[in-house]
């Protein structure tokens, strides 16, 4: 059994394994994905982008570190133009990149020190209906839905959707017990049947705000692209930060969100390729 050739990068701590599919030796299963992201025997990633280079525009598929299918990852996005760039793929032109339910255009903005790309991407529009989000309860707009969660109580949730779900919950304080306990929890809720990722959030100003991300199929994750233009998006919505550009604090970094209108989102931060190699053929049996 071959090895398995990969790259690999990070945007603000979330790290994805890039694959070019014209060098997967075999199928890329669920129990393969799961052994090439394991953090103790494995490369070690939040996850997996999946690149078909022949197509026009360039192919993206996108897997959690749980194997699961991901719809869309802003940090994902940024990391793959850092990848196409270092491969002379692309340079300061915008291009597109396709995804298994949409387009998005990506661009290269500046070259930054120690090899980091600054990078922007059109995200598309963000979607408030509950059918949009995946979430059962409530078909429309649901912004503000209280919503029961095991163990007793209630959350007030924000879904909203990039083509991806989210599920955005505003606090006047981040308390790390609530975010451990409650997180996973959303993530999985019924009221989600396909799961969705969660973000606890707070205002820190006019045109601020900070988050904690807690990812579908991952957990807890230091940064997300898709998740800043979501909290930016919802904010924007309740008119608790002014429309326009936006910065979005994650542990891992920051983030500008610029939220149009319409709601079309576009995002802009850091990426950086970080190494290269290869999976042994032990690894994934």
């Amino acid at each position: 059994m071959p090895d398995l050739r990969f790259a690999k990068g990070h945007g603000l701590g979330n790290d994805y394994i890039v694959l070019d599919a014209a060098d997967l030796p075999w199928p890329l299963t669920v129990e393969r994905i799961r052994a090439v992201c394991d953090r103790h025997r494995g490369a070690g990633s939040d996850g997996i982008l999946l690149a078909d280079l022949e197509a026009r525009p360039f192919a993206l598929k996108i897997y959690n570190p749980d194997g699961s299918p991901a719809e869309k990852s802003g940090n994902g996005l940024r990391i793959f133009a850092a990848y196409l760039h270092r491969r002379g793929l692309v340079a300061g032109e915008a291009f597109r990149v396709r995804l298994p339910k949409d387009e998005v255009t990506l661009k290269v903005e500046t070259e930054l020190p120690a090899g980091v790309l600054d990078i922007s991407a059109e995200m598309g529009r963000a979607d408030f209906r509950g059918e949009a989000v995946g979430f059962a309860p409530q078909a429309e707009e649901a912004l503000g839905f209280v919503l029961p969660v095991e163990g007793g109580g209630t959350v007030r949730v924000n879904p909203v959707s990039l083509a991806n779900p989210h599920c955005v919950v505003l606090m006047d304080e981040l308390r790390r017990d609530e975010f451990l306990r409650l997180g996973p929890r959303l993530a999985t809720h019924p009221a989600f049947p396909a799961g969705t990722n969660v973000q606890f959030a707070r205002v820190l100003g006019p045109d601020r705000l900070e988050a904690w991300i807690w990812e579908r199929g991952a957990g807890e994750t230091l940064a997300s692209g898709s998740s800043a233009c979501a909290v930016a998006a919802v904010a924007t919505r309740l008119g608790l930060v002014q429309r326009g550009r936006v910065t979005v604090e994650m542990p891992g970094g920051s983030v500008e969100v610029t939220v149009a209108e319409d709601y079309a989102i576009r995002l802009r931060g850091p990426a950086q390729m970080v190494t290269e190699g290869v999976v042994l053929e032990g690894v994934v049996g």
